[in-house]
């Protein structure tokens, strides 16, 4: 690559990864600073409500991985090639799949959202609150799925700038109307729930504007593909999704063993510390979703060397992006407790001890997630999805393990088990004989 060429790319790089940032600091704040009203205006188990209903929040996104991350990829490598008109295809049936997912669970929300409470929360004093945000959650289905959904592909499709507007006015309006719903209009939990489904509508309508610009490439089309493509669409969304169910799998788990263990308090302080995830995941999901969508087009354009450039500048990022976190947490942990509502010597005490732990935690994690991605977008699917199962899968046992034998360790349980998902990747990586240096010079 000339330096022309690479003044070009790193330009591109930080544009989108700027806007990406934008986008996952808008959504990771949103959930935050949700957390952080909740918390103030209701309490500690409103804190804790929240968190139990991210398993079904997950669960949304594991699908709108499926249809929306796989359609993305495939829409970027289309662009690449300049296949126009597949491109539109594929756009197409994802949003179409993503509308259709979204009024089955909003379908859910009116037959059968007491059960899927119960099951969320067998806790009696927590059950009434996890009900009534779950219920809104589930009827604003159509709007989780589309705001993710469409905010990928206006972004593969030149618009990251309008996807990040477009999240943090969402994100906006979901705060004050937090405030508006819970405090002025007395509606509880279930005002916060319906402050986040209003903003992903507001979010959307901003994000349609993208559809009626001139240097729009995407829109419905039923020609130029066929019914194979969602096989594809399936098939590149899969490592993603297949992270994300582990993950749902793992957020019901953990919930569960935690509120048995340790009790109330316990899930309180667990509550905090995957509010913490949400400051790592900015730089991760930020980093990823930049490195997906501009290493989707590079890939499809055959630009080895602009792939190379790319993971390399993606990977500086986290690196540096997470030792500083890591710093702030351990140096600071009290204004991060505080700031949730913990009250009391004993219950501040304790959320400082795990959020250290949990600092330390999520730095592997977000290793062995961008390394995930890398195999996918270099075409090595099982790899992809080996990775994409141990993610979450291998704490599992972990945790449960530490519930039942060794309590005062619990906040350990995350950082072992990525401990051993590293050695385990190493391991598989070398017996497989995986070689990324001449995958990439195939390129």
């Amino acid at each position: 690559m000339n330096t022309f060429d690479r003044k070009e790319l790193n330009s591109l790089f930080w544009r989108y990864l700027g806007s990406s940032l934008l986008i996952t600091l808008s959504g990771a704040l949103g959930v935050m600073v949700d957390s952080v009203i909740v918390g103030h205006l209701i309490g500690s188990d409103g804190v804790s409500a929240v968190n139990l209903n991210s398993t079904m929040i997950q669960l949304l996104m594991t699908i709108s991985l499926i249809v929306a991350s796989g359609g993305g990829m495939l829409v970027g490598y289309a662009l690449g090639r300049k296949e126009y008109d597949l491109a539109r295809y594929i756009f197409t049936q994802s949003t179409i799949g993503s509308l259709v997912v979204g009024l089955l669970f909003a379908l859910l929300g009116l037959v059968a959202v007491d059960d899927m409470a119960r099951l969320l929360c067998q806790n009696e004093s927590l059950y009434v609150m996890v009900r009534d945000y779950l219920r809104v959650v589930l009827l604003g289905a159509p709007a989780y799925m589309l705001m993710w959904g469409i905010s990928t592909m206006i972004s593969v499709d030149g618009s990251p700038r309008l996807a990040s507007v477009a999240i943090v006015v969402d994100n906006v309006v979901n705060l004050i109307l937090d405030v508006v719903f819970i405090k002025l209009l007395g509606m509880g939990i279930e005002g916060s729930s319906l402050a986040t489904v209003i903003g992903h509508l507001v979010g959307i309508a901003i994000m349609l504007l993208h559809f009626v610009g001139r240097d729009c490439l995407l829109s419905l089309s039923f020609r130029g593909g066929t019914l194979v493509e969602w096989r594809n669409i399936i098939s590149q969304g899969a490592p993603l999704a297949v992270a994300s169910i582990c993950l749902t799998l793992l957020l019901f788990t953990s919930n569960k063993m935690v509120l048995g263990a340790v009790g109330r308090e316990g899930i309180f302080v667990f509550s905090v510390c995957m509010n913490l995830l949400q400051v790592y995941n900015l730089f991760l999901a930020g980093t990823c979703r930049s490195l997906q969508t501009l290493g989707a087009v590079l890939v499809g354009q055959r630009n080895s060397e602009g792939v190379r450039f790319v993971f390399a500048k993606s990977l500086r990022f986290i690196t540096v992006a997470m030792a500083a976190t890591c710093a702030y947490v351990w140096l600071f942990p009290s204004t991060i407790s505080l700031l949730f509502g913990a009250e009391g010597d004993a219950l501040v005490a304790e959320c400082n001890y795990a959020l250290r732990i949990f600092a330390i935690s999520f730095v592997p994690f977000c290793y062995i997630y961008f390394v995930m991605i890398v195999f996918k977008l270099l075409s090595y699917n099982r790899m992809s999805i080996f990775i994409s199962l141990i993610l979450s899968l291998t704490v599992i046992p972990v945790i449960s393990f530490m519930a039942n034998y060794a309590t005062e360790y619990i906040w350990y349980s995350y950082l072992i088990a990525y401990i051993i998902e590293i050695v385990a990747i190493v391991v598989v990586y070398k017996v497989g004989r995986i070689d990324i240096r001449a995958r990439m010079a195939s390129l």
